[in-house]
């Protein structure tokens, strides 16, 4: 009887640690992030605070679970690496938390979708929406409608015009975006070795994070690599346009020696204005690790790094301050994740800091 004793509490250690945060501890933010100072305000101009802060109490996990609340996630676009793991953070720990995800939207780029995806999920009456706004201005009646029928709103990036933190929404969460564009720059500036002539490919849209990314990239060159000129910029709206951007700057400037993109797709768009031009000499750096930039560098491509996004643990956050508002609790206006310098000596460790998953087999198989 008493070894049988021993045998079940050695079990029952084992499913706590097992467990871990959930089991017996409520639900937080990994500590595990980089240890790494954030740059970024957010979109109103608050500091931030860091979302490795973020937890929910067993009391507080246990209060929610009651509740039975259902929770909407509408997405500015839901096609890529970034978008798919903060959507799959969200269900995972809204199931935790005994939430039922009733939606999730994809509103291609489109603020006139955006609008009609709240109207539609409103119909299915979530106690809860995350959402990125396509546009601060275009959506801001559509989230409107959230806020007056008494719905949380928790955002990614940014928040419509207008709107007020612990009024019309908790909180936003985003990465540091400034410390990612600082991580690029750092990058571009190390390949180079100090010197040459550089482009940017920029989002021309008044979008908060993009803009926070240019910002740093280019104020890091200047101020710190000072024999790096940027000799052109060129601006899209859709992503699609960046590599008509890049070839037109390479076709005026065929001596460029780098061109920093502001996030993954448009550097896959100036990858693919640069090869058929026979330069696999160019230094390309962007945000953001997407599957495809991941295998160029980890392939030793044109694409040599760059600030990654933490987008699980963004979700997790995210997931966290929704809890908190459905509790009536406060909580700061703008959270953060650490910005994270990726290469490809730390590719596949990065990666799984990303996304809380093992590298793709294609990648991994860069390194045997």
């Amino acid at each position: 009887m008493k070894k049988l004793f021993k045998i079940s509490s050695l079990i029952l250690v084992l499913l706590l640690v097992i467990g871990g945060s959930t089991f017996a501890q409520g639900i937080s933010v990994t500590d595990e992030l980089p240890d790494r100072d954030i740059y970024s305000n957010g979109p109103r101009g608050n500091k931030a605070a860091s979302a490795k802060t973020l937890s929910l109490s067993e009391d507080e996990l246990e209060e929610i679970k009651a509740g039975n609340y259902k929770a909407a996630v509408v997405m500015h676009y839901a096609g890529n690496d970034w978008s798919r793991a903060q959507i799959d953070a969200l269900r995972e720990t809204f199931e935790k938390m005994n939430i039922e995800v009733v939606a999730v939207t994809d509103a291609q780029f489109s603020a006139e979708k955006q609008a009609s995806d709240i109207e539609t999920v409103m119909a299915r009456q979530p106690d809860v929406i995350v959402s990125i706004p396509v546009d601060p201005t275009a959506t801001a009646s559509a989230f409107n409608l959230a806020v007056n029928s008494g719905i949380k709103l928790v955002f990614m990036d940014n928040v419509p015009a207008g709107f007020s933190p612990g009024e019309d929404y908790a909180s936003v969460v985003s990465a540091d975006n400034y410390g990612n564009g600082v991580a690029s720059a750092e990058i571009m500036g190390e390949e180079l070795n100090g010197e040459g002539k550089i482009g940017i490919v920029y989002h021309d849209a008044d979008y908060f994070v993009t803009a926070q990314r240019y910002e740093a990239f280019k104020t890091t060159i200047t101020e710190n690599y000072p024999n790096i000129e940027i000799v052109e910029e060129g601006g899209f709206n859709d992503p699609a346009e960046a590599s008509n951007v890049a070839s037109s700057m390479l076709t005026r400037n065929p001596t460029l020696d780098g061109i920093f993109a502001v996030w993954d797709v448009p550097a896959e768009g100036v990858l693919s204005a640069v090869r058929p031009m026979g330069r696999d000499d160019m230094i390309i750096t962007t945000i953001d690790l997407g599957e495809n930039v991941a295998l160029n560098i980890a392939q030793g491509g044109m694409i040599k790094g760059l600030g990654a996004q933490i987008p699980y643990w963004q979700g997790v956050a995210e997931a966290i301050i929704a809890g908190k508002a459905l509790l009536g609790k406060d909580v700061e206006p703008y959270y953060a994740v650490p910005a994270l310098k990726v290469t490809r000596d730390n590719l596949i460790e990065s990666w799984k800091t990303v996304y809380n998953s093992e590298a793709p087999e294609n990648i991994q198989n860069q390194y045997e």
